[in-house]
């Protein structure tokens, strides 16, 4: 059987990385070209896993420096714990409820073919775990955390699995599907190659009626004297969220075979956007600056793989903006208390980036096409009013029996003692 120059490519691939690992390229039988395809695929998907798992980090420090030192330990608590609460509700429900995936099967038939079939639920347990963790940084300094962690269980478990079934997974023909009833009614499917909509909107349109059932925090409007605690821990954050965002981008491609390096050109070209819109317009303020770059980010994941680069680049500057003068508007205007600006930046401007797939990803303006500018503002105002939705229910029902907001007490004296009985800072206090 002759080899074709694609597999020809990944076996040499393959073969060069065993090399360097000091492991035998081929030991015993030689692999298929099937096998070499498969664990190949497997060990793309592992690193895009591993890269989102960072992405993680970038949230905690991201609100570490947002938040004030008497609550620096609860933020770091609360985006490893909702990790951990993120895998096995996403584990035992979510995951086979979007995707049809049991792991109550035989671990032989998990480990068939290099465990590529389930090695994928470690990289979209990335994408579920992030819905709680854009959450909490709307709600940091004053959500009680367990029942915020409830909230986010309920979310990953339910709410975000339906979308991401409909939308990716194994319900998805309807609205995503080229035979589908939106591709037949409005020309072209719905379109969401890395979840500006299906991940980032969701997470930020979810956090907004909790951030409004909870009330703006004490003193808030008071006085000026709350402040970002550490702008390094922000801008740690952010590039740590940054270098990960090519994992969360690139390998949502799901296969080393369908891999574009086109997605990692608009994805620099969008934060770059961001970032350089968020300086101009904030007048070189460095949280926005820094979040700027994540607008960009956040705009770009829907039409990644369909944009020309000078799209890309401006549909990270418009997200970039849209960020600053949300933001403002929001806590300075509306006197919303959103302490991270989780609605602009995610639910803002995942929103922006789902209704810019289906502009810029026409042909008319450089993209691949294949795209309904109709199809993607129905299914991004859907998610919208779904998550505002549901949003409003849990959290009310939760509010209304067991409290969502910590005693004014508790408030007062920090999260990180009256919830964790240990300063960020231990050695300070003796």
């Amino acid at each position: 059987m002759q080899v074709k120059p694609r597999n020809r490519m990944v076996m040499a691939g393959v073969a060069a990385v065993a090399g360097l690992c000091g492991l035998p390229v081929w030991a015993g039988e030689p692999l298929s070209v099937t096998e070499v395809a498969q664990s190949s695929d497997t060990l793309f998907i592992l690193i895009g896993a591993v890269m989102i798992l960072a992405m993680h980090a970038g949230f905690a420090f991201l609100e570490v420096g947002s938040v004030r030192h008497k609550n620096q330990v609860n933020a770091l608590n609360k985006i490893i714990c909702e990790w951990a609460f993120s895998t096995l509700i996403y584990f035992l429900i979510g995951y086979p409820l979007s995707r049809g995936v049991s792991f109550l099967v035989p671990v032989e038939t998990m480990a068939a073919n290099h465990g590529v079939a389930y090695v994928r639920f470690f990289l979209l347990l990335g994408f579920a775990a992030c819905i709680p963790a854009i959450i909490s940084g709307g709600v940091a300094e004053r959500a009680k955390f367990w029942t915020n962690a409830v909230a986010g269980m309920i979310f990953v478990g339910l709410v975000y699995p339906l979308i991401e079934g409909l939308l990716w997974g194994r319900m998805s023909g309807a609205l995503a599907g080229a035979e589908g009833w939106l591709a037949r009614t409005a020309g072209a499917p719905f379109h969401d190659f890395a979840g500006s909509v299906v991940v980032h909107a969701v997470g930020g349109w979810l956090a907004l009626p909790a951030i409004m059932l909870l009330g703006a925090r004490m003193k808030r409007y008071e006085s000026d004297s709350i402040k970002v605690s550490s702008i390094p821990f922000l801008a740690l954050g952010s590039w740590t969220l940054i270098v990960g965002w090519f994992g969360f981008n690139v390998m949502s491609a799901g296969s080393l075979g369908n891999i574009s390096g086109v997605v990692a050109i608009n994805s620099l070209m969008a934060m770059v956007g961001g970032t350089l819109a968020a300086l101009f317009i904030s007048r070189n303020d460095a949280g926005f600056v820094h979040n700027g770059a994540l607008a960009g980010l956040v705009a770009v994941c829907a039409g990644s793989d369909l944009y020309h680069p000078i799209s890309a680049l401006m549909v990270g500057g418009v997200a970039g903006a849209l960020f600053v003068f949300l933001f403002q508007a929001e806590t300075n205007r509306w006197r919303i208390d959103d302490v991270l600006g989780v609605w602009p930046l995610h639910g803002a401007c995942g929103a922006w980036g789902g209704i810019a797939c289906g502009i810029f990803g026409q042909k008319a303006l450089g993209g691949l096409g294949g795209v309904s500018f109709f199809s993607q503002l129905i299914v991004t105002a859907g998610v919208v009013v779904v998550c505002l939705c549901a949003s409003a229910l849990v959290y009310g029902i939760l509010k209304r029996t067991v409290g969502i907001r910590l005693s004014g007490h508790e408030e007062l004296v920090g999260a990180d003692l009256a919830v964790h009985m240990i300063e960020s800072q231990p050695e300070e206090a003796l």
